[in-house]
């Protein structure tokens, strides 16, 4: 029975989830109310609150979901065979397709108030993240503290700038040009930082 609920409650979730973003592309975040997004869910707005607590809450709940998909890419590309290269940033790849696959959405919410919540929940994501290869590369007995950090905020600072700059400027190329584009800065500047092993 509990199964049961917990599919209902992703069910209900996701749904809530799809309307938010159908109605985010048609008419910006900000103008909308929790009611059209439960009109649009074709739920009820009891139920809307027994989900979320409000509109913003809603927009920020796919991040635990991607930050979940992300980590996995990660822990798989640790698992990789073949140099450190290889198994380095194993999640932007599929950083850049989610990017992708929601430009439109991206694209509504800039200059806005939900677009300024957005960037800094993405760009945190990819601090953590980045955070997590560089201790993969430099562990603490090898590198203080003060030798990570700069690498981890140049890294990720990259890295957001260069998705900002795809969004903006350059839509025709792909995920994967834009993957191997980020590797092929990333890599060589992680390898300064740490010398092979």
């Amino acid at each position: 029975m509990a199964a049961q609920e917990d599919r209902r409650i992703q069910r209900t979730r996701q749904l809530l989830r799809e309307s938010l973003l159908a109605l985010v592309k048609e008419k910006g975040f900000e103008t909308l109310s929790v009611q059209e997004i439960a009109d649009r869910a074709n739920v009820g707005r009891t139920t809307f609150y027994a989900h979320f607590s409000d509109k913003e809450e809603l927009l920020l709940y796919g991040f635990g979901e991607l930050r979940a998909v992300l980590r996995q890419r990660q822990r798989e590309a640790r698992t990789r065979q073949g140099g450190r290269s290889e198994r380095l940033f194993g999640f932007s790849r599929e950083l850049f397709e989610h990017v992708n696959d929601h430009r439109d959405v991206f694209q509504a919410m800039v200059g806005k108030r939900s677009g300024a919540a957005v960037q800094h929940h993405i760009q945190s994501l990819v601090i953590e993240l980045v955070r997590e290869e560089v201790k993969f590369v430099l562990p603490p007995s090898r590198a203080r503290a003060t030798q990570r950090e700069p690498l981890v905020r140049f890294i990720a600072g990259a890295l957001f700038g260069l998705l900002g700059w795809w969004l903006d400027e350059k839509p025709h190329l792909s995920p994967k040009d834009m993957d191997r584009t980020f590797n092929q800065l990333a890599i060589p500047a992680m390898n300064a930082a740490a010398p092979a092993p």
